[in-house]
């Protein structure tokens, strides 16, 4: 059954005690020690928030590493924290968290194991959104669209599958692709590190995530708002864009030599979300290749990443991939490719009809006074020596490149058949021999 997007993700609960987390017990204990050591934490309180637990877990992990004899209570009580005991670590302590620190520098946040996560994913899986067509429009309401081209649109984002838009540059794929993102209006959980074969992946990147604005209670409700595992973050869908700089290594595990962990690749960063290949073909790897790195993930939804001792194992794959190119597909893909992207949907350039309409708005935005002879001159003497071909992106380089022109003139905005032809002088180069 496919959810709203007004119901909202079901978060992840928190763990009640140590038995329920399904990590290593020694690496939950290293994490413990190695934060307190790192961070010189001396209370519980505070020691809940590093390691995003619970207190009472918290407090069931100091009290096995206090059986270990790795820390001891202080034998104060803290004033200033309601008369919260404090902890430090005895030299065994000190000595096993050096120990671990040389094995894992990773300390702070307890991850979610993979198999705990694997469950997350599908509460809050792209493919459980249901985008209707009031709030794809009102997500592009920037954009002068076709209404065929939501009529197409529209299926291939609700059913979260993969998407190849095509069609020549300058036609709005990149907005159009922020456009959906910008549809799915609900919040999900993102890790902020998992763990898979006492490995350590981190998940959660600020640059990927957007944290959501926290919710707060209404002092009105009876009900509390209800608490999730604080080892995620709370965060809008995430948005991976990439274009020319996309190469195959960067779809694999990141590792830090340094710091021994590993960093979650693009795709699992996008879990939930959408990875925007953009400008495809314009990579060093060819668009083939590409697309064939994502066939088993595309098809099984879920992807095969390997450790630095070679060992593969499968994490989710729940993405919806938009490929955006300005190459027809049958020059880029063989036919086997083009078969395992399920949507193929081609962005033309406006009519002259949505041409105005884009050419009224932006000037409008852009406070520029329209004038009837200047369009005329447009339409009936410019456009017919490009077959009047038109692009969206060209309104707004016209009339910014007008606004240009008045402001270095020091005449106030307008448009004239003169301006507009100081306008599409820059808008093409003149194909001519330059000689050396």
């Amino acid at each position: 059954m496919n959810m709203q997007v007004s119901q909202g993700v079901q978060p992840p609960p928190p763990p009640s005690r140590m038995e329920e987390m399904q990590l290593p017990i020694v690496m939950m204990r290293d994490i413990l020690i190695k934060t307190i050591f790192r961070k010189n934490i001396d209370m519980v309180s505070e020691l809940s928030e590093a390691i995003c637990l619970p207190r009472a877990v918290t407090q069931e992990l100091v009290d096995m590493a206090r059986e270990q004899k790795l820390l001891q209570a202080t034998g104060t009580l803290n004033a200033n924290s309601g008369g919260e005991m404090g902890y430090q670590l005895t030299d065994a302590g000190k000595s096993r968290a050096l120990d671990a620190l040389s094995q894992s520098e990773y300390f702070g946040p307890m991850p979610v194991p993979l198999a705990v996560y694997r469950e997350q994913v599908k509460r809050q899986s792209i493919r459980n959104i249901q985008i209707t067509r009031d709030e794809l429009t009102g997500a592009m309401g920037h954009l002068v669209l076709p209404d065929s081209l939501l009529d197409h649109l529209g299926p291939a984002v609700s059913a979260g599958r993969s998407i190849l838009m095509y069609g020549p540059p300058g036609n709005g794929k990149s907005s159009i692709s922020n456009g959906i993102r910008d549809a799915m209006g609900d919040k999900i959980y993102v890790p902020r590190a998992i763990e898979y074969a006492g490995q350590v992946i981190t998940v959660y990147d600020p640059i990927v995530h957007s944290k959501a604005e926290v919710e707060s209670d209404d002092p009105n409700s009876l009900r509390r708002r209800r608490t999730f595992d604080t080892r995620y973050v709370r965060c809008e869908r995430p948005t991976v864009i990439t274009g020319g700089e996309l190469s195959l290594d960067m779809l694999d595990l990141v590792y830090n030599p340094t710091a021994r962990t590993y960093q979650a690749p693009l795709q699992l960063k996008s879990t939930g979300g959408i990875f925007i290949v953009d400008d495809l073909g314009r990579q060093a790897e060819p668009p083939q290749s590409l697309v064939n790195r994502w066939i088993v993930p595309l098809e099984e939804a879920k992807d095969i990443l390997a450790l630095q001792s070679g060992e593969k194992f499968e994490v989710p794959f729940d993405t919806l991939v938009i490929f955006s190119t300005n190459f027809h597909p049958n020059k880029i893909f063989d036919q086997a490719a083009l078969r395992r992207i399920f949507f193929k949907i081609k962005i033309d350039g406006p009519v002259q009809e949505d041409f105005l309409k884009i050419f009224a708005m932006v000037a409008k935005k852009r406070q520029m006074p329209l004038d009837e002879a200047a369009l005329v001159h447009l339409l009936k003497t410019k456009y017919p020596t490009i077959n009047n071909v038109y692009a969206n992106y060209q309104p707004i380089f016209l009339i910014d490149q007008m606004i240009s022109i008045c402001d270095f003139e020091g005449i106030p905005y307008q448009m004239s058949p003169e301006l507009i032809d100081r306008a599409w002088a820059n808008m093409f180069v003149k194909d001519e021999k330059i000689v050396n």
